[in-house]
């Protein structure tokens, strides 16, 4: 395998053992970025100058005293909302084409200091909401696997860049399902961790009180050892948990044998019915984990409808809130689909914002019932594959649930893994929720899961994707 397409666990361990070097690394995966990123748009910066220095003096610490974390020498990206001192962070917007942070956002920080390589700044939808944009500064991420399709969002660029080998992790944020979203899509894992576990300070805002910031990776693996890094207390977050961060590689390779696992069979049959595809993903699924030793049950649940309109006006509400001020100076600078948005959000009363958040209590208690009986709960991380980019409704799909929102509005962690492909060859996937801070289970469940299939053995082949785009 090229060194671009290592996992992060793979080349942190040829790295600690003296067989590959952070600079090699980097620059590999800095000629795909130069040979594909102009058909995929991963990249709004690419910090070139950066990443190599940071490669180097990567290299040299490890010569000198061994790596200080698996993530050492490891080229990522970071969701171009991320503050980053010295760098660009545009949102995607023409309100902030001039805006260079002082100071680190606490998540980039922390990958800094674990000795990670950034590569760069990665594309998002207008300030996390409202694409595909086309009259936005820079054009939208493509999907690698097809470029005439669209990545979801609002994490875009990391979806697309991990699969293509431009990195080999990177952050993404999530309010509604923008990490769990272009994971589904891509055909790569993503997390959205427990409301408060990951610091949200410097990142520019959606709805605060559904935003997450988590990792996205080739592997569940990959996607661990990045949260074991980014985890924990920080004040600088009102929302930030305080409370001892867990070793989520403890009891990640101990197989599903003895998991009790919720199917949310009412969502993606009757609530929103799934392609054909994802339904075939879910029942093999449901099979493997059998073989496995791990108890499926049936759990009864609300409608997915519910969660989602209780979701839906809540964030509208509270994104209109963060950007109202924009707004009201110069509504212009924003592109058409996230202008709509926050129009919508001024229409949205009090009172309506208040039932939303009194359902939500409902929901989190009826999803805290059911989890109290299950380990983790399974259903459809997105109803189909990748749609064309420009066939991609102007308000997405308003009128049909997603899969996501549901633990978003808990505030619960949830992961969406590849569960196979559908007849176009792109990616389809299933999410798997469980209990507030426990990580370390959804890990073992999706490892699992991932051992017992071949769905990582597969990468898109870009030179065939672009000749045929």
């Amino acid at each position: 395998m090229s060194k671009d397409m290592l996992t992060i666990a793979e080349a942190s361990g040829l790295i600690a053992a003296g067989k590959l070097s952070p600079v090699e690394l980097t620059e590999a995966c800095l000629a795909r970025v130069e040979t594909h990123d102009h058909a995929i748009h991963a990249f709004v910066t690419v910090t070139k100058e950066r990443a190599l220095a940071d490669a180097k003096r990567a290299e040299a610490e490890i010569k000198a005293s061994g790596p200080k974390s698996p993530l050492h020498g490891i080229p990522i990206g970071l969701k171009d909302i991320i503050d980053t001192k010295g760098i660009l962070t545009a949102c995607q917007s023409f309100h902030n084409l001039n805006n260079i942070p002082g100071s680190d956002a606490t998540c980039a920080e922390a990958l800094a200091k674990a000795g990670t390589v950034l590569m760069g700044k990665l594309t998002t939808h207008e300030f996390a909401d409202g694409g595909p944009s086309f009259d936005n500064p820079w054009p939208p991420s493509r999907n690698p696997w097809n470029t005439a399709h669209f990545t979801a969002g609002s994490s875009s660029g990391t979806g697309a860049a991990i699969p293509a080998g431009m990195i080999l992790g990177g952050l993404g944020t999530d309010t509604g399902g923008s990490i769990r979203g272009p994971a589904a899509l891509c055909g790569i894992v993503g997390i959205k961790p427990t409301y408060g576990l990951v610091s949200r300070a410097g990142v520019a805002p959606a709805a605060y009180s559904l935003d997450h910031i988590g990792p996205m990776a080739w592997t569940t693996e990959d996607c661990a050892l990045m949260l074991q890094a980014l985890a924990g207390y920080d004040p600088k977050d009102p929302a930030s948990a305080n409370r001892p961060v867990p070793d989520y590689l403890a009891s990640l390779k101990t197989g599903a044998k003895g998991l009790r696992i919720g199917v949310l069979r009412r969502w993606h049959e009757e609530d929103r019915k799934v392609a054909p595809a994802v339904q075939a993903g879910i029942d093999n699924a449901i099979k493997v984990y059998e073989s496995l030793g791990a108890e499926i049950q049936e759990v009864n649940v609300s409608s997915l409808k519910h969660y989602a309109a209780a979701g839906f006006f809540i964030s509208t509400a509270e994104r209109a809130a963060a950007y109202e001020a924009m707004m009201l100076d110069s509504p212009e600078k924003f592109g058409a689909r996230y202008r709509d948005r926050l129009i919508f959000g001024s229409f949205v009363t009090s009172m309506d914002y208040v039932q939303a958040m009194r359902r939500r209590r409902e929901l989190l208690a009826e999803m805290s019932g059911i989890l109290a009986g299950v380990d983790v709960v399974l259903t459809a991380g997105n109803p189909d594959e990748a749609p064309l980019i420009d066939k991609v409704p102007r308000w997405d799909n308003l009128d049909k649930p997603n899969f996501t929102m549901p633990f978003n509005l808990t505030g619960m962690p949830a992961i969406c893994v590849p569960s196979g492909f559908g007849p176009q060859a792109l990616p389809v996937s299933i999410q798997l929720a469980a209990k507030p801070f426990d990580e370390a289970t959804l890990f073992r469940a999706a490892h699992a899961f991932e051992e017992a299939t071949s769905f990582r053995d597969v990468r898109p082949v870009l030179a065939a994707v672009q000749a045929a785009a």
